[in-house]
């Protein structure tokens, strides 16, 4: 075995067999033997960060590596049960290289390349010192001599592959040299198996040059096959709970919310985290990913501001991932920033609908920690506000309701259009923001005769009333009271019993109003189910 040439199992064994909690993700190689030489050999994973990308990476080491022998140890998971286990077990040479390894040793992406190339053929000419190669120090022309010579392919599994656009963000030239050596050093190779390569961007765009086009991408905008490998699925989490007596809604609350094409799935490192501390908190590692996201949403270029602020309230956006560069310079609209929020797992998309939300209250955390300063103090201060806003709701305090809404609403005037329905049920959301950690927050409800604006069902184990708001302008708050009653959305509510608090809000539109103008109006009332 060598460090870069058929490393061996004994990552993956550590990892697996010593950590306190591993989830079988073992299935997933039932799905890389089935592209194995064929017209889909190349694939390239991308997730964010914590999400599971380097166990796979050494699970496939150790499941394909020669030099070793991994029947035991994948004998107890369930790829075991895989008709074709047995056929690909350790039968391939592997290259395993984290690019991180080489990047921190070295001051260029040129170096960097060198000082790899050396490395692999070090071990290479150790591994075959029978083999007589046209040039020693062509990686390409050694491999393909090797393969023609023993007919031994080849699996490469590649790292951390996007490390060098995190680090050399500017450095475009040095860039496409090493997409140049990566394409040169897969594409077309009778000598390669597979190639896998994982990291937290896709592959980068360079307009017309396509250096690495043989590949599939499976990435947080579309993971196809891949998606239930991803993260967490719903079921593993549950059994989890069970496992570690951890109450799974509260589970499902701060850390689920990834939809993958109709696949629900959960940061895994978070969860972990919690089921060992047994807490609920945000367990972001405070790194480039953090730092990008406080840089781009401090940003009102491309209504940023706006947009962030409706993602705050809960709402959804629509976006377009088509043009982005898949970097994290080159950002030329507002749908480019959402993009890659996506990819570094701060937005969840759905690839049907092409809108983008922010996924749980782990990452709604973080948001709000990265807008407390820098220009976004009324939106902190909305926040800040919505305990009081609840509980004035709750108590029926009519009076102290409107007073809060219309300051939200006064203050971010300047975010949102301040005369537009959507724009005032935005302001709501956001106003009553301390909700989220007791209820679960709908917008346009189906129920009864229409849709309730907003309802907000009481979590399980909650023991407060259910509330409806429905939201006019230059209309009346008891005229938003009657149509709760008169179209009956309390149907909505499906299976809830209990009290229900129906609430109307209005403002005065019309300038004509003089004292009235943009006067905000509440009407209270508490009916039983």
């Amino acid at each position: 075995m060598g460090v870069y040439l058929n490393p061996g199992n004994d990552e993956f064994y550590n990892a697996a067999t010593n950590s306190k909690i591993y989830v079988d993700m073992t299935e997933m190689i039932s799905f890389t033997n089935s592209v194995l030489c064929g017209e889909h050999k190349n694939v390239c994973v991308s997730r964010p960060r914590r999400f599971g990308k380097s166990m796979t990476a050494n699970m496939l080491v150790a499941y394909y590596s020669k030099g070793c022998n991994s029947e035991k140890l994948f004998a107890k998971y369930k790829i075991a049960n895989d008709s074709g286990y047995k056929k690909h077990l350790n039968k391939y040479n592997v290259i395993h290289i984290n690019m991180i390894d080489f990047m921190s040793r070295t001051d260029s992406i040129s170096n960097m390349i060198d000082y790899m190339t050396k490395r692999i053929l070090w071990e290479l000419k150790k591994e075959y010192p029978d083999v007589e190669c046209f040039d020693w120090n062509d990686i390409v022309d050694v491999l393909e001599t090797i393969y023609c010579e023993k007919r031994q392919p080849f699996i490469i599994i590649i790292d951390e592959w996007d490390c060098i656009f995190r680090k050399y963000p500017d450095d475009y030239e040095e860039q496409k040299k090493y997409l140049d050596f990566l394409r040169f050093f897969i594409k077309g190779k009778t000598y390669v198996a597979m190639a896998y390569m994982t990291g937290i961007l896709p592959i980068k765009k360079y307009g017309e040059h396509s250096a690495l086009n043989m590949f599939d991408e499976y990435s947080m905008t579309n993971q196809r096959e891949l998606a239930k490998f991803t993260g967490f699925t719903e079921e593993e989490v549950q059994q989890l709970c069970i496992q570690y007596e951890m109450p799974y809604e509260k589970m499902k609350q701060w850390y689920d919310g990834y939809d993958l094409k109709g696949v629900q799935i959960y940061n895994p490192r978070s969860v972990v985290m919690s089921l060992l501390g047994h807490d609920f908190d945000s367990y972001w590692t405070k790194t480039e990913t953090y730092e990008a996201l406080k840089r781009y949403i401090q940003l009102d270029m491309y209504n940023l501001k706006e947009l962030v602020t409706r993602l705050i309230a809960g709402e959804s956006v629509s976006v377009n991932t088509d043009k982005f560069q898949n970097d994290m310079t080159t950002l030329e609209s507002a749908d480019d920033v959402l993009t890659l929020l996506v990819h570094l797992g701060y937005l969840t998309y759905d690839f049907y609908k092409h809108i983008v939300w922010i996924p749980n209250q782990e990452v709604q955390k973080e948001f709000i920690n990265c807008i407390e300063d820098g220009g976004w103090e009324p939106v902190v201060h909305a926040i800040k506000s919505s305990d009081e806003l609840l509980k004035a709701t709750l108590d029926g305090d009519e009076e102290k309701v409107e007073e809060i809404i219309e300051k939200v609403h006064q203050e971010n005037i300047s975010l949102l259009k301040y005369n537009d329905e959507n724009s005032l049920s935005c302001v709501i959301s956001l106003a009553y923001y301390a909700a989220k950690k007791d209820y679960v927050v709908y917008r346009e409800l189906a129920g009864g005769k229409g849709f309730a604006d907003i309802v907000f069902i009481p979590r399980k184990k909650v023991n407060k009333p259910a509330i409806i708001v429905e939201l006019k302008w230059d209309k009346t708050a008891e005229t938003a009271i009657q149509q709760i009653k008169s179209k009956n959305y309390i149907e909505s509510l499906k299976d809830y019993r209990g009290k229900v608090v129906i609430v109307g809000i209005s403002y005065e539109n019309n300038a004509a109003a003089e004292n009235n103008y943009k006067k905000h109006h509440c009407k209270i009332e508490v009916v039983e189910m």
